[in-house]
């Protein structure tokens, strides 16, 4: 399986291939996302990432992600972490980082605005959204995590256990104690 696709698994819950906008809402709540962000979510995510991903030229009216055709919706702004065919770069993931962290194993958010501006591409506003959408302030190890979807695993584990969903961390690190 691609890592686009393994990035995509956490979501497909029943795992038939196919992200129901369903599945999405419940895998945002499961993040943590809440009652408000997560349907927004589904609307800004299955509005634009589905129609790419039919087995068809008809768009889906129920606005489902198929899961075998996720590379189809790599978008123009990207990193390139992904390649054409949903595969994981790990040079340009390198790259990223060699040209906007400063040297360090993490990005700011000044850092991520850079990286954004950077890879921005005229006539791509969904790209724009989609990698601002995408980012924040991140360690490289879990920024790695993110593309391959293994974080969301983490974070939801730690919330089911009533962890902090994060630590300015995305959650991977351990919660410290007030004791």
């Amino acid at each position: 399986m691609p890592v686009l696709q393994q990035h995509c698994d956490f979501f497909d819950t029943d795992r038939d291939g196919i992200i129901w906008p369903s599945d999405t809402f419940v895998g945002f709540h499961k993040l943590g996302f809440g009652i408000l962000l997560s349907p927004l979510a589904v609307f800004i995510i299955h509005t634009n990432f589905s129609y790419p991903t039919v087995p068809g030229r008809l768009p889906d009216p129920l606005f489902r992600i198929y899961v075998i055709n996720l590379h189809k919706d790599k978008h123009g702004s990207d990193t390139g972490t992904y390649d054409t065919e949903g595969r994981f770069v790990p040079q340009k993931f390198e790259d990223m980082f060699a040209k906007y962290a400063d040297g360090k194993d993490s990005l700011s958010i000044w850092e991520v605005w850079k990286l954004l501006e950077g890879q921005r591409l005229i006539a791509d506003p969904i790209g724009w959204f989609g990698a601002f959408f995408e980012y924040g302030c991140m360690m490289k190890e879990d920024i790695r995590r993110v593309y391959d979807g293994s974080i969301f695993y983490t974070i939801a584990a730690r919330r089911g256990r009533d962890e902090p969903a994060s630590t300015g961390d995305f959650g991977t690190r351990q919660a410290v104690s007030k004791g």
